[in-house]
């Protein structure tokens, strides 16, 4: 059983506490991951990132927007445009000497007029056109007849996040036979190989593609932000460096009237894509939240960004953002619950609190966004909320213990010791307390016995309820005495009173020990004063009047709780206290205390007479075995007090 209690014990202690709330918070929080719970906030928080970080000067150079308006659909006789309209805008850009052009308009189905001299145009090697891959109960879209098996057919279908938002590209689709290139990568590769980059396999890993320098890893289900992703093909971020703004572009009217700037077009990867509101093909992009009025991109610029990146990689080295391993996102979720638990047990006030917890969330805030700057997509949302409740689990758990044990030593001492004692205590509480028990200790103490004179006869002549009043105020003139010098009063057993000096905080220096001594004389000095007062003011009421023995001795004592779980009393045991009380009841004939001039009788043992210095008038009256001891002991009588100035304990409790 004590094995068990000291067991329960240790786990219950605060640091042991503090351990198993930051495995708790860590556990929870990544529960709450793979559930999938966190997925939509930390994908937010990507997008903050997006936003946050300085975007280019101006978009890609490289690629050029041929947009098809809503007034060119007019001008064209409606939708979708012909075969012609679609043959004569692919000769125009043709001229210009592009590197690729890219069609972002399905064409599995003749528009006639101009059918042939389209068929004849797509035999351009430079000319790119979309498809959509076939998947499930969907059919999709296919190429043009005359295009299909060659290499210049790429699927446009992009990936969706919950919610709508494009985050990430796709670059290679597996339909069981043979790998589907995406519209963005054909169109990159010819501009890539004219710069003397060729997409070959990584060297550690065949199944990477590698761009120039530049490897790029396909996304897994539980990268980044996301748990249980479907990451099918080859998917990688987009990092949307371009910004929220659209690439250069010039209209189709623009193009076909002959105005387009050559230099828009020269050299160029070029597509060609509906941007009209009347037809439907716009997306949420991380740069759509925000402040911002919510933009919608068109599909044919989320091909741009992806086909921009794809030339970043190649030929500027710029790789696209990287995921910490599941390993990596374990440790940093649970260091951040364990930074919060060790600021939640260090500071347990709740402004200093939120100071703290504010600070650490601001610091986390910056440094995932500096690791994002760097190419770095590193937890924010699970690792924030481990930080977060950590510490307020740590603060609330240790505040509300120590509510607990406050109101358990407030209980025992609160009514027997002045508030500057009780609040000395409650902050020194380390030193004499385990949790809300106060433990065994041996310590130097003062004890004080007080016993009232002819109390027999008093009750006696007063009926009970007259008695317990009398008594009362005897009782709490006194206690008042023993408060107002820093003593506890232990006991109060009929018309006697049992108070120490030097608990329950133990004294460490001989200073200390003798200042307690020094208190408890001038408590029983103050006591007869105030027995004086009640004396005239009971005569007056005709009341009897009493007097006192008081019995005063400083020694070694223990102190702790006494007594079984369900009763149980905080006491001070020892010679030291029963030497105090032999000294009060010593022949009780002799001084007898008087209650007009002289109502105490104060009687001192050697130790305690040794600590009062030249502060006090006093008398020895000898060396005598006190009833129940084998040794003699001094004794002397305090008469007076011969300075006039105040202990400092008194005079700290009277301020």
């Amino acid at each position: 059983m004590g094995a068990w209690e000291s067991f329960s014990g240790r786990i219950r202690s605060p640091s042991a506490v503090t351990w198993l709330v930051i495995v708790a918070v860590g556990l929870t929080v990544w529960g709450l991951r793979s559930a999938r719970l966190l997925e939509g906030a930390e994908t937010a928080a990507y997008d903050w990132f997006i936003r946050l970080r300085p975007t280019a000067s101006a978009s890609d150079p490289r690629v050029t927007l041929v947009t098809i308006t809503e007034t060119d659909i007019l001008d064209q006789g409606g939708w979708p445009l012909s075969d012609e309209v679609i043959a004569r805008t692919l000769d125009t850009l043709l001229r210009y000497g592009p590197r690729a052009v890219g069609l972002d308009i399905y064409r599995d189905i003749p528009v006639p007029p101009g059918t042939a001299k389209l068929n004849a145009t797509f035999k351009d090697p430079r000319i790119v056109v979309v498809t959509k891959f076939a998947e499930g109960a969907s059919p999709g879209v296919r190429a043009p007849a005359v295009l299909r098996g060659t290499e210049q057919v790429g699927f446009n279908d992009i990936v969706l996040d919950p919610g709508g938002t494009v985050r990430r590209g796709l670059i290679f689709l597996d339909d069981g036979r043979t790998t589907l290139y995406s519209f963005a990568l054909r169109l990159a590769l010819p501009y890539l190989q004219a710069e003397g980059v060729t997409p070959r396999a990584d060297p550690s890993d065949p199944r990477y593609l590698r761009l120039g320098r530049v490897t790029i890893r396909p996304l897994e289900p539980n990268d980044g932000g996301y748990v249980a992703a479907d990451t099918r093909g080859y998917q990688f971020l987009l990092d949307f460096r371009d910004g929220p703004g659209l690439f250069p572009s010039v209209n189709l009217a623009t193009l076909l009237a002959g105005r387009a700037d050559p230099r828009l077009i020269r050299g160029k990867i070029v597509l060609i894509g509906i941007v009209a509101d009347s037809i439907k093909d716009d997306f949420y992009t991380p740069h759509s939240g925000g402040f911002e009025v919510v933009r919608h991109v068109p599909g044919v610029a989320i091909h741009a960004t992806i086909t921009s990146q794809l030339l970043r990689i190649g030929l500027d080295g710029i790789a696209p953002m990287a995921t910490p391993s599941e390993a990596t996102k374990v440790v940093w979720i649970f260091l951040w619950s364990a930074l919060g638990g060790a600021v939640g047990f260090r500071l347990r006030s709740p402004v200093r609190l939120a100071l703290a917890a504010s600070g650490g969330l601001l610091a986390l805030g910056l440094g995932d966004f500096v690791l994002f700057l760097r190419g770095w997509w590193m937890p924010l949302v699970p690792p924030a909320m481990s930080w977060l409740l950590s510490a307020t689990a740590i603060t609330a758990y240790l505040s509300h213990q120590e509510t607990l044990e406050r109101a358990a030593l407030m209980r025992l001492f609160s009514r027997h010791v002045s508030k500057e004692v009780a609040e000395a205590m409650w902050q020194q509480r380390d030193q004499f307390a385990d949790g809300r028990r106060p433990r065994p200790q041996g310590l130097i103490a003062t004890a004080l016995f007080t016993d009232l004179t002819g109390y027999s006869t008093v009750s006696e002549t007063l009926s009970p309820e007259l008695l317990m009043e009398w008594l009362n105020e005897y009782m709490e003139a006194m206690a008042r005495q023993v408060s107002a010098h820093g003593g506890v009063i232990k006991q109060y057993a009929g018309d006697s009173i049992v108070a120490v000096f030097g608990v329950p905080v133990a004294r460490h220096s001989e200073g200390e020990i003798a200042q307690d001594a020094i208190n408890a004389v001038n408590t029983a000095l103050a006591m007869e004063t105030a027995l004086r007062e009640l004396n005239r003011r009971w005569r007056d009421q005709h009341r009897p009047t009493t007097g006192m023995r008081v019995g005063i001795f400083t020694g070694p004592a223990v102190a702790g709780m006494l007594g079984s779980a369900e009763r149980s009393e905080y006491v001070v045991v020892g010679d030291t206290v029963n030497t105090a009380a032999r000294l009060e009841q010593f022949d009780k004939s002799l001084f007898a205390p008087d209650p007009d001039v002289h109502p105490c009788r104060i009687l001192i043992g050697e130790t305690t007479l040794r600590c009062l210095g030249d502060q006090f008038e006093t008398d020895r009256v000898g060396a005598f075995a006190l009833r129940g001891k084998e040794h003699t002991v001094g004794v002397y009588r305090v008469i007076a007090r011969l300075r006039a100035d105040r202990p400092a304990m008194a005079q700290e409790v009277q301020r």
